[in-house]
Order: C-alpha cells, then sequence, then structure tokens
C-alpha cells in the first residue's frame, strides 16, 4: 500500500482538507444525480493508498473537482478493470460538458463551481501587473476601474465551493484590489471617491482576518488624510497600521507605519515625535529581512524612507538635510519606479528653493517632466507642481526665473 501522493499534492494546491474534498465530491455526486456520498475516511482510503480506483461516479466527481483525468490524482485501476484509453479529446468533451452543467446554473445549493489556488494565483497576478502599471503611470480613471473589476472577481467565486482558506485569501484579494482603486483615486485627487473604496476595503479586510492588508489600508487612509491636510487624522492612521499583527511580526512593515507616523507629526509641527517616529522607522529598517511580500509594499525600502525623510525635514525647516536625503533618495530609487522618482525629484526642488537656490529648484524640476514624458501628470504631482510654483512666487516674486518658469510649464501641471 503507497501514499497517494498526487492527490496529496493535489488537494495543497486547490487549499483542500478532506473535509473539504468530501463536500465538494459530494456536490459533485448530487449535480449528476447520484445519491451515494463520501466522508472524511473515504478520503483517508483514497490518501493512504487504501482505495486506488474509486467507483465511476466518485471517480467523475474527482474529475470534477480537480479537473482533471483520475489518473493525474494518482489513481490506477486494477488491470482486469482497466478503462480504454481516451484521448485528450474525450476527457476535455466529458469536463466540458460538465463544466457548462455547472457554470449555467446559478451558484447555489449543489451545482457550484469549485474555486481554489488556481484562480487565486490568476487574480493575485493580475493585481501585481495593474500594482507596476501605478508605479509607471500613477493613478488614472482606467487602472481603478480594473482594480474594481478584479475585486468583483475575487467576491463573485465566493459563490463557487472553496475551502475556507481559498475564501479568506479571496476576501483577501478583494481587499487589496480596492485599496488599489482608492490610491488610484489619490493619485488622481478623487479624494471623496477613494474614501468609499477605502471604507469597503478596510470591510473586507477584516472579513479577510489578514492585517496585512488592513496595514495596506490605513497606509491608504494616511496618504488620503495627508491629502486632506487632515493631519491628525494621518497620523492616528498610521499607528493604527502599527497596532496591527503584521507589523509586529515584519520589521518592514513596521518601518513604513513609523514613517507615515512621522510625516503627520512633521505636518503638525512637532518635531520631536516625526524625529522620534523617523529614528524607529529607520531602526525597524534594519532589522527586515529578504523576504516575499505583497506587491503593493514594493515601493518601500531604503529609497522611499529617505524620500519619506526629506519631506519631513523640510517641513521641520531642514532644508539642507532634506535635500541630503532627497539625493539618497534618488540613487536608491530603481529605475522602474518613475512615478515615485518625479515625486522624489519635486521634492529635491522644494528643499533647494527654501534654502533660496531659486534657479537651481527651477532647473530641478524640468527632471518631472521628463521623467513623465509619454503619459500625463497624475493629479497629486500636478497639485505637488502647483505648490512648487506658489512657494516660488512668494519667496522670488521679481524674480526672472520664477516668471519664466510658469511661462514655460503653466500649461503642463496644470493642465496635462
Amino acid at each position: 500500500m503507497t501514499e497517494n501522493s498526487r492527490l496529496k499534492f493535489k488537494m495543497e494546491q486547490l487549499g483542500l482538507t478532506q473535509r473539504e474534498l468530501a463536500l465538494a465530491v459530494n456536490d459533485h455526486l448530487r449535480a449528476a444525480g447520484e445519491h451515494d456520498t463520501v466522508s472524511e475516511r473515504t478520503v483517508r482510503t483514497w490518501l493512504t493508498g487504501r482505495s486506488t480506483w474509486p467507483r465511476k461516479a466518485k471517480r467523475r466527481a474527482l474529475e470534477g473537482v480537480f479537473r482533471c483525468p483520475v489518473e493525474e490524482l494518482g489513481f490506477t485501476p486494477p488491470p482486469s478493470n482497466a478503462r480504454p484509453k481516451e484521448g485528450p479529446h474525450v476527457f476535455r468533451r466529458t469536463f466540458i460538458s460538465s463544466s457548462v452543467g455547472v457554470a449555467a446554473s446559478p451558484l447555489i445549493g449543489s451545482r457550484r463551481l469549485t474555486v481554489g489556488a488556481p484562480d487565486v494565483a490568476r487574480l493575485r497576478e493580475r493585481l501585481d501587473a495593474l500594482t507596476a502599471l501605478d508605479d509607471q503611470r500613477g493613478g488614472h480613471l482606467e487602472l481603478e476601474e480594473a482594480t474594481l473589476q478584479g475585486a468583483r472577481e475575487a467576491l463573485e467565486l465566493q459563490k463557487g465551493s472553496a475551502s475556507q482558506r481559498i475564501r479568506l485569501r479571496l476576501f483577501s484579494l478583494a481587499a487589496s484590489y480596492t485599496t488599489n482603486a482608492a490610491w488610484s483615486c489619490i493619485d488622481a485627487r478623487q479624494l471623496d471617491r477613494a474614501q468609499v473604496h477605502l471604507n469597503e476595503a478596510l470591510r473586507l479586510a477584516g472579513m479577510a482576518q489578514d492585517s496585512i492588508a488592513q496595514v495596506q489600508v490605513w497606509n491608504a487612509t494616511a496618504m488620503l488624510a495627508h491629502q486632506r491636510r487632515d493631519h491628525g487624522g494621518a497620523v492616528a492612521a498610521a499607528q493604527a497600521a502599527q497596532a496591527l499583527g503584521a507589523t509586529r511580526r515584519d520589521p518592514m512593515v513596521a518601518s513604513l507605519a513609523h514613517a507615515r507616523t512621522a510625516l503627520g507629526h512633521s505636518n503638525l509641527r512637532d518635531g520631536t515625535a516625526a524625529l522620534r517616529s523617523l529614528r524607529y522607522a529607520e531602526s525597524a529598517l534594519l532589522k527586515a529581512k529578504p523576504e516575499p511580500r505583497p506587491s503593493w509594499m514594493q515601493f518601500y525600502g531604503v529609497a522611499e524612507l529617505h524620500a519619506l525623510t526629506a519631506i519631513v525635514l523640510d517641513r521641520l525647516g531642514e532644508h539642507p538635510a532634506a535635500e541630503a536625503a532627497s539625493y539618497r533618495a534618488l540613487s536608491a530609487l530603481p529605475q522602474h519606479f518613475r512615478r515615485n522618482r518625479a515625486l522624489a525629484t519635486a521634492r529635491l526642488a522644494f528643499s533647494q528653493l527654501h534654502q533660496g537656490e531659486v534657479e537651481q529648484a527651477c532647473a530641478t524640476t524640468e527632471g518631472v517632466f521628463s521623467l513623465m514624458e509619454g503619459t500625463p501628470l497624475p493629479a497629486r504631482m500636478r497639485s505637488l507642481l502647483g505648490d512648487f510654483y506658489r512657494d516660488l512666487l512668494t519667496l522670488a516674486p521679481d524674480a526672472s526665473t520664477a516668471r519664466a518658469w510658469g511661462d514655460r510649464y503653466r500649461s503642463e501641471w496644470s493642465t496635462t
């Protein structure tokens, strides 16, 4: 008697326990009009190899659950009972007929599509691709719509037959997709829509029982509060992220939460608290180890901490130190983070302007437009450049450089 390792592997791929496999097989049996059922004990006989060739109805049910011939599940017919070899088209015809019958009926009762790890992986790959698009172009309406569609698909799959583990992953994905939609709105300065998405994302992250998804929501909430100049709310959101289990387990996540807290404190002009939070962020980042993390976390690391440090120091009036931090951020930022490089370049220009280096600051902003050439500037970036122009006119209202900058770039930063 040999253990059925193939069946065990397939179950692990779909995230099915023995009980959940029994329930899924029974669903297919009932859908086929069979009165027979299987139990956890039956599944154990398959896994241990005590049963090497279930009867025909159960074989068909197993094929419906795993979407492959039972031979690929490690089952072998006895020589006297070997079924004729079927070409791939035969199984495909049988499977498609079965699948259409299930898909055509409502996803309720006994006729439910089986959902597993491959479905989760497919949705995760799409989410990663959309995150990469955001890194390149920034937030825009098409990106928001694509992420919301991903969330809807994740929730639609909840109507299928799935293990509890898979259901939680689907809720987590729906939360991440929805948070990405909110982030796209924040970058596009559609702040009211962003709040609606964040409210839904927080609900979904709670249903997923996923603290890293909750950190993602609170991180975006802190960003939204920052855009609305609700600096107390930004601190509160960042501190909510600090209290979560993912933050306690992963120093990288903790570093991000402390950096967001530092930014909020600096906007409240609480220098002592801001610098303390920055020290916490730096200390936590030193403890972080390379490990797989969600794609939304890929933007954060040494470079992003330098970029956030530059903003904090500039807010606190430490303009030379802010300029140095911006240079460090730009030297460490990967090239594919185009939008973030443009933002860091704009922040460098701010620190130079606040030191009275008007011509140098104006020259630096040229890098923003060069980096984003070929795509519209995200509204958040346009707003930042608008702030730069206002500071420029305040600090050097009579400078010909300021007037020339306005004449050259006004159309680009205000309407692009």
